[in-house]
């Protein structure tokens, strides 16, 4: 019964007067929840006691790099719908999510970098985590280029879920990398064996402020599989209505 109810609600039309719906209030929720996550990062979290007030891009870097993952495996779950249940949303949710996982991944990388130079004392190394980051904004923009290139809609839909299953590989690549190699990068200090270790005084601010870009990704996504699904219907409607052109201009010479 629940799967049924999942199924119908996934279907572009419920999709359309649902999302319509919620969106409001999840973009709500997401200007509450940065107007907090600011107060508490500027306001509230105090300096760290080696990184001084350049601790505070952590407050974008983290969540930006969260995203880019959380992204990223969305599409992958939605590349197998495309390729197993060949759903219709699955492709609309893969396209979307695409360009707002890059955007994050570029904010992570640029905001890497800002952070980098004070604390290494250079704005890039071929470090492994820094590496698979990059790694993964090129695969974002590879996947961006792929959907332009193939004018097919079913047969872009078949490459880019492919390609994105083959680049989900580099996810556990991003995660392991501070444990796998030595490497410059901090290890894990959230997300790990024998709970976080930053202090409770930065880990909150940090918690609130992963939790405003976790909300404010999913208003974004659903704003964006709102237009690419208005985007395919005027695509649609074009096209018959170009097919009725046609065969209005051909009617008179057959008669």
């Amino acid at each position: 019964m629940a799967m049924g109810l999942l199924t119908r609600l996934a279907q572009p039309g419920h999709f359309m007067r649902w999302s319509g719906a919620l969106l409001p209030w999840v973009a709500g929720l997401a200007i509450v929840l940065l107007a907090v996550g600011q107060y508490l990062t500027w306001f509230v979290a105090p300096p760290d006691y080696q990184q001084g007030e350049t601790v505070r891009i952590m407050y974008i870097h983290v969540p930006a790099a969260w995203m880019a993952v959380f992204f990223y495996g969305a599409m992958a779950v939605s590349a197998l719908g495309t390729l197993i249940w060949r759903h219709p949303l699955a492709d609309v949710a893969q396209r979307a999510a695409a360009p707002i996982g890059a955007a994050f991944t570029l904010i992570c990388l640029v905001t890497g970098s800002l952070w980098g130079k004070p604390m290494w004392g250079t704005y890039w190394v071929w470090d492994a985590r820094l590496t698979s980051m990059l790694v993964l904004f090129l695969i974002y923009c590879g996947l961006l280029a792929l959907w332009r290139t193939i004018e097919d809609p079913n047969r872009a839909a078949r490459a880019v879920a492919i390609l994105t299953l083959v680049g989900a590989i580099n996810l556990p690549i991003i995660k392991f990398s501070v444990n796998w190699w030595s490497t410059l990068h901090q290890p894990a200090s959230i997300l790990r064996m024998g709970g976080p270790t930053i202090y409770a005084s930065m880990l909150y601010p940090l918690l609130v402020m992963i939790a405003a870009a976790s909300v404010l990704g999913i208003a974004l996504h659903l704003q964006a599989m709102r237009t690419e699904i208005l985007r395919r219907r005027v695509r649609t409607l074009t096209i018959l209505e170009a097919e009725r052109l046609d065969a209005a201009l051909l009617a008179p010479q057959a008669a």
